[in-house]
């Protein structure tokens, strides 16, 4: 029974992953996403293609069904056969998003839906990822740099507010490689100075649209 459980838990949550924000928006507004910008169904090329409304409606939806996952794992199930299922449930709602079953396996990078991983799991942690997340934002204008370098800090920051927790250490470490897996294109472009900025699209070495 309780092999059961954790299938089920895996299953629903990859599920629930699966559901893009962006592809929902997308088609109320019958926008083409994926033929425009980056192709991405995340919040930053909705936010470019589609307004800072619908940018922040696809960055509140995904991080909320990556929350939600965690704290209704958290409240109703917990632990069983000594793993924190919670965060299994964690990873597994990133990969949905990430490899979406409704969407021929493609999705998002899954910052998004891992920030609202990680405010279930642990939130303490936040005060330096996102902190570092909106110093390089502000200071480079790029969504991308921000964002792999917020993950890269993620496991330092867990180590020390969660000492002790392998669990959620084994997990910050995964969040970063999946987070820069899905980055990598983005990383090639940032040593070229071909990335898209947000910000400060007229400074040197910035892209435009």
């Amino acid at each position: 029974m309780e092999y059961l459980k954790l299938v089920l838990i895996l299953v629903l949550s990859y599920l629930i992953g699966s559901i893009l924000t962006g592809d929902l928006v997308a088609r109320l507004k019958k926008v083409d996403l994926r033929n425009q910008g980056s192709g991405n169904v995340g919040a930053t090329n909705v936010f470019r293609n589609m307004g800072s409304l619908f940018g922040a409606i696809v960055l509140l939806g995904d991080a909320l069904k990556g929350l939600i996952v965690v704290l209704l794992v958290k409240r109703v199930w917990g632990a069983s056969l000594g793993i924190d299922l919670a965060v299994l449930a964690g990873i597994m709602v990133i990969v949905g998003h990430n490899w979406s079953i409704f969407a021929k396996f493609k999705g998002g990078k899954g910052i998004a839906t891992s920030l609202g991983v990680a405010i279930g799991l642990t939130p303490l942690s936040l005060s330096i990822a996102v902190t570092a997340w909106i110093i390089i934002f502000v200071i480079g204008g790029y969504v991308s740099l921000a964002s792999v370098i917020a993950v890269t800090l993620y496991p330092l920051a867990v180590y020390l507010f969660y000492k002790g927790d392998l669990a959620k250490l084994l997990f910050a470490f995964l969040i970063m490689i999946l987070a820069i897996y899905r980055h990598k294109q983005n990383i090639i472009r940032l040593f070229k100075g071909e990335e898209n900025r947000i910000l400060y699209k007229n400074k040197r070495g910035a892209k435009q649209e």
